[in-house]
């Protein structure tokens, strides 16, 4: 296996909780040259006393693109949270990649990224993927899975009402850690060669039904499965003060869980990060206080 530790690596949206830990493992495995962009620099200052370089770097800011792309090797381009305009800012740190000199693109995607109707947020995922196929550079497309920390967002709220709804037919999610899917990311920019699209999972896929049996384990409380269908999930989502294009993205998801394509669980953690990934249950214990507060 490669190793381009002493090349230099970008990671952008360095100053987010992802991008965070893919620059603390980037140091730990010894890279040379480590360039962390980020819009706002400020954020940034402990790790430029580490010997980072921190750069600003703003995918809206097309005329700035060059100057934070120049001399780069390798980057990671950490998908944004800029839902809508991903497309277009994504493509663009991929054009100003390629007109720099990069060779190689890590990206953050989604499982079964596609551009059908029926697929929320992995449209962007997808017509992104389809930029860097088209750029000829390689690429390594990292298609994360549910991150396991989403589920502390409700969970709280889960465990009070002894409820949790969920679509009729799930066939489980293998949720990972944002922290195993962040030491992947910068394993890939350390190590990976060609053109490669690689599903980013936990160890196994975890249904409603074990999901609520967890919860009640942690919490010592008991918690039902509520099977609905698509309507009824997106109702009570709206209902909960969700907005409706986010709650019919969640929904989308769920439909995909049930479909089977968020339940693929593969070897990408331990194969590119040299870490086992965290189980499910594990975090849940790990997460206690957040269950039984």
């Amino acid at each position: 296996m490669s190793n381009f530790k002493d090349q230099a690596l970008l990671v952008t949206g360095a100053s987010g909780k992802f991008g965070r830990i893919a620059v603390e493992e980037l140091l730990a495995r010894g890279a040379t040259k480590i360039i962390a962009g980020t819009r706002d620099t400020s954020k940034l200052a402990d790790l430029a006393a580490r010997g980072v370089e921190v750069r600003h770097l703003d995918f809206d800011d097309a005329a700035s693109l060059p100057a934070s792309f120049a001399g780069v090797d390798r980057v990671l381009v950490i998908s944004t949270d800029g839902v809508g305009k991903r497309v277009a800012q994504q493509t663009a740190a991929i054009a100003a990649a390629k007109a720099a000199g990069v060779k190689h693109i890590v990206y953050t995607s989604a499982p079964a990224a596609r551009p059908n109707a029926d697929a929320g947020l992995g449209i962007e995922h997808y017509w992104t993927e389809v930029a860097l196929a088209e750029s000829g550079l390689d690429f390594t497309s990292l298609r994360n899975h549910m991150y396991a920390e989403n589920n502390l967002i409700d969970v709280g709220h889960v465990i009070g009402s002894g409820q949790l709804f969920g679509l009729i037919g799930d066939r489980g999610t293998a949720f990972v850690t944002r922290a195993d899917a962040a030491r992947t990311a910068a394993g890939a920019l350390l190590t990976s060669e060609g053109k490669s699209i690689e599903d980013v999972s936990g160890p196994a896929a975890v249904t409603n039904a074990e999901r609520a049996a967890l919860y009640a384990k942690v919490s010592g409380k008991p918690v039902a499965v509520v099977a609905v269908t698509p309507p009824e999930l997106k109702a009570g989502m709206v209902a909960a003060g969700l907005p409706e294009f986010y709650a019919q993205a969640l929904v989308a998801f769920q439909i995909d869980a049930v479909f089977g394509f968020h339940g693929v669980a593969t070897d990408a953690v331990e194969r590119l990060s040299g870490r086992k990934p965290e189980t499910f249950a594990h975090f849940l214990e790990a997460n206690r206080a957040a269950l039984t507060a």
